[in-house]
């Protein structure tokens, strides 16, 4: 009995580029190593995306085309948020795509409908074109910005957390670091303690201050 493959194409190439730098990260992707894991030789790969440029620059718009859009009619803030959201929630699945994303000088269709539908539903919600882009910028480098704090945490679970915690404070004298012991005692280590709550904290305070200026 004979093994049949799918019929190799472009997004079935692009789809296991993707799941290869989940598991990988981006650095060890090639086309040989992509072609073997979809069980081709790699020249079969430029039959469809030209080079490895071409499948990084498509992965971009990958990526991006998972960040839900903000909605037309929908409240800006509403809007904003859950954008924002969906972006965090993109980042953890994909740790290898910010930088890549920055990188990457021909945004696709997916990410120009991306950037259009975010400036559109701020310039209906009344910001003019300047403070469009603010709002645009600010909230992306929040994003960015903790979604990077957020990687490079030492801990993934409350349980690690709790070790951690516990290994500082032997480590860190309370006379000497009073505010600090007192943090991780009475915040940190609290059981409803879940760091992925001040990412909701820190956008709620941009999106505020930001309707001030609307």
């Amino acid at each position: 009995m004979t093994r049949t493959h799918k019929p190799l194409n472009r997004d079935r190439v692009l789809t296991a580029a993707a799941r290869f730098a989940d598991r990988n990260g981006l650095a060890k992707l090639s086309m040989r190593k992509l072609a073997s894991r979809l069980g081709v030789e790699a020249m079969s790969l430029y039959n469809h995306v030209r080079d490895k440029d071409d499948i990084l620059d498509s992965l971009v718009d990958t990526v991006i085309a998972e960040i839900e859009l903000p909605a037309r009619g929908n409240a800006w803030k509403s809007a904003m948020r859950r954008r924002a959201q969906s972006a965090r929630e993109m980042f953890k699945r994909h740790p290898w795509a910010m930088s890549l994303m920055e990188s990457r000088r021909n945004p696709g269709p997916a990410s120009m409908r991306y950037y259009d539908a975010v400036l559109g539903c701020l310039r209906q919600a009344g910001f003019s074109i300047p403070m469009a882009g603010h709002v645009f910028s600010a909230l992306d480098s929040y994003i960015y910005g903790f979604v990077l704090q957020e990687q490079k945490l030492p801990f993934k679970t409350s349980q690690e957390l709790a070790v951690l915690g516990d290994e500082i404070l032997k480590a860190l004298p309370m006379e000497q670091f009073p505010y600090f012991h007192e943090f991780i005692v009475k915040y940190a280590l609290q059981p409803e303690y879940d760091y992925g709550k001040e990412f909701e904290f820190g956008l709620d305070l941009i999106l505020d201050a930001f309707e001030t200026r609307r």
